[in-house]
């Protein structure tokens, strides 16, 4: 079986530009959840370890803040530039770590690169400006890194997130400790070596570890600014944690339940097309910004649904190492397991099962965490599955015949992170667009993200913007001047 991987993978974490192991040496084991085969390791790190990184990272900032903006930007493209020289390598590796497909993962290190450069070009927008209060005096604003900042990874795109998302923090001034997700945490382990080739030592640290590292992080007094992507639960434990020490600015980019609004005059074939793009199955299902929900109008409703249903039907489950395999295994058993019992629930509930609901049939499915592309029928707002962020491979289509019924179930959830409207009219496609309470709106359109188009949710999907300008005067706080000649 190609999944099985035979040499341990034996990582390091890195602190003030040395790889190391942990204070204590404890390290966390990682399974392949294709066949749950053990493929590797990282360190544990410490409180004690996240406070030996803050120091080396404190120091790395003050002089990192002195150098010129050119400067900056020459070492993030030669950054990217090295990721990409290792981009098969990471991808393999993330394939075996996360059950993510080959493709996908292969991309999430050419999107790293780009999103790195495109922060290296922003880097000169850190402006401030003149105010015209006195006729006499100048008054002014700068931009100044905060000077150290932490950075919370998720297990779906471990590579993509770390690599990319430290970019503002860096071409602003600051310094980070970043900490990978203990699902998924091996290819920190090539970042860690790529960038302890790239910056001064202390800039960048990577401390593996578990929720303890996190919370270390988090709580440490002298880091004024976190970042995290992740769930809505975690997010809120993040900002309850960092309030007890010190007032902080904490950005979140959490989870979803995102609607597919198609309307009657919108095309069956481009809608079911869409559902099954914009539900991320590479992924398996497992990405903040999924369409989760299809809102169908009841004239194509039946139509969609018979071609969403043969799409599924032809998705190839199996190795995601395999270039021609659309979906892979589940993260993780907690994560697997639960996925299962929200399937079963909705069942429970009234819910109608047309594709999948369970484990795909046959030998090499016999191990590991599968579980088949599903779509449900006859959901109800009422029911769980129509409120809650599932994270994975999971379809919900709900029916619907006026506009307002749509805008409604789209609106009634604790989340509003993205949203997907398909309709030929205009005045139909600014009404959704301009009262659906989400952050990020798709017009006949699903999934991408579009360079330096800000990125995040309204309620419980997060506070603050990532993928733009907005991510990057976010490391920086503003500093007024004001100069009086007399």
């Amino acid at each position: 079986m190609e999944g099985i991987v035979t040499e341990l993978f034996h990582g390091k974490m890195l602190i003030n530009g040395n790889l190391v192991d942990s204070a204590t040496g404890n390290r966390i084991e990682s399974f392949n959840p294709m066949n749950e085969e053990l493929i590797g390791s990282v360190p544990c790190a410490t409180p004690d370890d996240v406070d030996v990184a803050y120091e080396a990272a404190e120091r790395a900032q003050m002089e990192w803040a002195k150098t010129d903006m050119g400067h900056r930007v020459k070492v993030l493209n030669d950054f990217a530039q090295m990721l990409l020289d290792r981009k098969e390598e990471i991808a393999t590796l993330e394939v075996r770590d996360t059950g993510n497909t080959v493709g996908p993962m292969n991309q999430d290190v050419v999107t790293a690169a780009d999103r790195i450069r495109l922060y290296a070009g922003l880097g000169y927008e850190l402006k401030g400006e003149t105010i015209p209060s006195t006729s006499s005096g100048l008054h002014i604003t700068i931009r100044e890194p905060y000077g150290v900042v932490g950075r919370i990874i998720p297990f779906n795109h471990p590579m993509g997130f770390a690599a990319s998302r430290l970019a503002p923090a860096v071409i602003a001034g600051n310094s980070i400790l970043i900490k990978p997700p203990e699902q998924s945490p091996l290819s920190a382990c090539i970042l860690a070596e790529i960038c302890q080739n790239s910056f001064p030592s202390g800039l960048v640290n990577i401390l593996t570890g578990d929720g303890l590292t996190g919370e270390a992080i988090v709580k440490h007094p002298k880091i004024k600014r976190i970042a995290f992507i992740g769930s809505a639960a975690t997010g809120m434990r993040i900002q309850n944690s960092a309030s007890e020490v010190a007032v902080k600015n904490v950005t979140l980019e959490l989870g979803g339940k995102n609607p597919l609004i198609a309307c009657s005059d919108s095309d069956v074939e481009q809608v079911a097309t869409a559902a099954i793009r914009g539900m991320n199955f590479a992924w398996q299902g497992q990405s903040c910004g999924s369409t989760s929900r299809i809102l169908l109008h009841e004239d194509l409703h039946d139509a969609v649904v018979n071609r969403m249903i043969e799409k599924l039907n032809a998705l190839k489950i199996g190795d995601p190492l395999d270039p021609d395999v659309n979906m892979g295994p589940i993260n993780s058993k907690p994560q697997y397991d639960r996925i299962k019992i929200m399937i079963n629930e909705a069942l429970n509930q009234g819910a109608k099962c047309v594709v999948g609901g369970g484990c795909p049939k046959g030998e090499m499915f016999q191990k590991g965490y599968w579980i088949e592309p599903t779509l449900l029928l006859d959901v109800e707002q009422s029911m769980e599955i129509a409120k809650t962020e599932v994270f994975g491979p999971v379809v919900s289509v709900m029916k619907w015949s006026a506009i307002e019924d749509a805008l409604n179930i789209a609106n009634d959830v604790e989340y509003g992170l993205t949203a997907s409207i398909y309709t030929n009219d205009f005045n139909t496609a600014m009404y959704f667009s301009r009262n659906i309470k989400a952050g990020y709106i798709w017009i006949n359109g699903t999934n991408t993200h579009f360079r330096n188009v800000p990125y995040g949710g309204f309620k419980n999907s997060g506070v603050g913007r990532e993928e733009g300008l907005d991510e990057l005067l976010s490391y920086t706080e503003t500093k007024a001047i004001n100069w009086n000649p007399n």
